[in-house]
């Protein structure tokens, strides 16, 4: 179903899969709280899931990953080899690795058991904005790709989803930071600034940081340089969050962001931000 038809807005159709009568009954709670959301059908198994998408033809589904029977690979597998239109799926998951397999290569996303109110918010956000989006061709793709890898990842490959970052498909929308054993999830739009800490980066979103273990180069390479411009081998700025860049008494130049931390300026740092603002400093 189109979710907008005749310039009306119709609700999100949505199909909740896990065999965990508790897990069914919190995602029932949290979705039946958002208005833009139907609930239209719960599924308990793999088969059941497959009918009811078949039948259904959601426009969202949150399907568990850990089944018997039939898990939610298999289920998707299934629903993709009908030939239907693949729904936006959030996954849901208590396995990290799973997690962290499809926000980097395949920019799916997932609900890691136990999940808060406020991942589950951000989780419907994107995925409502998924369905508004109307990309059925490049939701399939991502969901071809997972089942790809995780097929390969079956047949005992290494390294299944080992996708360089020169053939991810435009610059990363969200990174995954673990902290006390925890995932979570920080968009891009939310960071201002990045400074190297050691074998980590650490993020600075307003009045918080998040240390995430990536090199500055490899973060570098994954952000949008019309947005980011690394100033420093140890600083990377949003373009948008430099308020002044001032020289100091012996001739060096450091930049003011708009939270008032300073940082320097080295020699490229300044060629790059020379190119972005195309202007000399």
């Amino acid at each position: 179903m189109d979710p907008l038809e005749g310039g009306v807005v119709k609700a999100i159709r949505t199909v909740i899969v896990d065999d965990e009568p508790l897990a069914r009954e919190t995602l029932r709670i949290l979705l039946k709280a958002t208005p833009e959301v139907d609930v239209v059908g719960e599924c308990r198994s793999g088969p059941e899931a497959v009918d009811r998408i078949l039948e259904l033809e959601p426009d969202l589904v949150f399907l568990d990953i850990e089944m018997p029977e039939m898990d939610g690979f298999d289920v998707l597998e299934t629903v993709a080899g009908e030939g239907v239109r693949i729904p936006t799926v959030v996954f849901v998951t208590a396995y990290d690795q799973y997690a962290l397999r499809a926000f980097e290569v395949h920019a799916l996303d997932y609900l890691l058991k136990p999940f808060d109110d406020e991942r589950f918010e951000r989780a419907l956000e994107r995925a409502k904005l998924e369905v508004s989006r109307h990309q059925d061709a490049a939701m399939a793709s991502r969901i071809e790709a997972l089942l790809a890898d995780h097929r390969a990842a079956a047949a005992g490959e290494e390294n299944p989803v080992g996708v360089d970052r020169e053939e991810r498909e435009g610059p990363v929308e969200r990174f995954v930071v673990r902290s006390s054993g925890r995932i979570h999830f920080v968009d891009v739009g939310e960071v201002d600034w990045v400074e190297a800490a050691g074998d980590y980066v650490r993020l600075h979103t307003g009045e918080r940081s998040h240390l995430m273990r990536e090199t500055m180069k490899e973060l570098e390479d994954s952000l949008d340089p019309d947005v980011f411009v690394r100033i420093h081998r140890s600083t990377i700025v949003r373009i948008g969050f430099v308020k002044e860049i001032r020289t100091t008494g012996t001739g060096q130049y450091v930049v003011l962001l708009e939270d008032g931390t300073r940082r320097n300026l080295s020699r490229s740092g300044r060629r790059r931000l020379e190119e972005v603002l195309g202007r000399a400093l």
